[in-house]
């Protein structure tokens, strides 16, 4: 190979490995600029990866005047990458807070909190379990998923919805009712699930959970209610502390847990144990699900 031809295989491999990086250089945020509601924060990421945390006050053409704990700042369109607007709240020690993403859960069971109209999440619970929840209003939400056992045909899965009204929202108590209906396997109109009405007392970070639900499957209902007692208990701004109890009627034994909830402003990660409490049994069974809200 003469001189000129490895020059020509070298120019022609560091212009095609150069070109993609150019072309991967972020664009500028595009998208509405905002000047956020009283309850509301705003993050900006600018080009050059500095993150900013306040409020937008004016919006110009090629500007936007933009308050933080710098002050007030002048910024550049062309100079911002992403611009969001996230709800924020005080917390008990000062400061400014994200909101809880999955405050409307304890594990499995529902808090008396509801969705806001047009918020939603996708869930997963033990990785085979996805669902979905949407707020179609401030009082009612729609949810449902399915299951996805590896090696189960489509007829042996389980099916589900969870509608959900909500009677009393406020900031210190809240309650819903809602069912949860499950298709049941290899029956053509076998069902079963939960009717339940569920109270919350406390605010978003730390609150105490109580409901209570009549089972039923193929039209028969279970005579006595089954009981739910939980708490979540907020330790800092991406973590907490959850609890879910059952009580089944007819059996000696409740199920407990208790976990930690790991999250940040549109995604939580739970891992917890659960046990019998008071059995004979070394029973430990561990848990995990994550949410994603929309």
């Amino acid at each position: 190979m003469n001189f000129r031809m490895f020059f020509l295989y070298v120019f022609f491999f560091t212009t095609v490995s150069v070109v993609p990086v150019f072309a991967q250089q972020p664009l500028p945020y595009s998208g509405e600029y905002t000047i956020p509601d009283s309850t509301d924060l705003q993050i900006i990421e600018m080009m050059d990866g500095t993150k900013l945390k306040g409020k937008t006050i004016a919006i110009y053409d090629s500007t936007i005047v933009f308050t933080s704990s710098l002050g007030a700042l002048t910024l550049e369109k062309a100079k911002i990458k992403s611009f969001s607007t996230i709800q924020y709240r005080e917390s008990s020690r000062g400061d400014l807070w994200f909101r809880n993403p999955n405050r409307t859960r304890l594990f499995f069971a529902p808090t008396g909190r509801m969705l806001s109209e047009g918020e939603g999440y996708f869930s997963d619970y033990y990785v085979f379990f996805p669902g979905i929840a949407y707020g179609f209003s401030n009082h009612f939400t729609f949810g449902g998923g399915f299951s996805l056992i590896p090696g189960v045909g489509l007829n042996k899965q389980v099916f589900y919805i969870t509608p959900k009204v909500g009677l009393v929202q406020s900031k210190k108590f809240n309650a819903a009712a809602g069912v949860l209906v499950l298709k049941i396997p290899d029956e053509e109109e076998g069902t079963a699930g939960i009717a339940y009405g569920v109270g919350t007392w406390g605010g978003e970070d730390n609150n105490f959970t109580l409901g209570a639900g009549y089972g039923f499957a193929n039209g028969a209902w279970a005579d006595k209610p089954m009981l739910v007692l939980g708490f979540e208990t907020r330790t800092g701004e991406r973590t907490s502390v959850v609890s879910e109890n059952w009580i089944f009627p007819g059996v000696d034994y409740p199920l407990i847990s208790l976990g930690m909830r790991f999250f940040g402003e549109k995604m939580s990660v739970d891992l917890a144990f659960w046990t019998v409490l008071g059995a004979d049994t070394n029973f430990i069974a561990p848990y995990v699900d994550f949410v994603y809200n929309f």
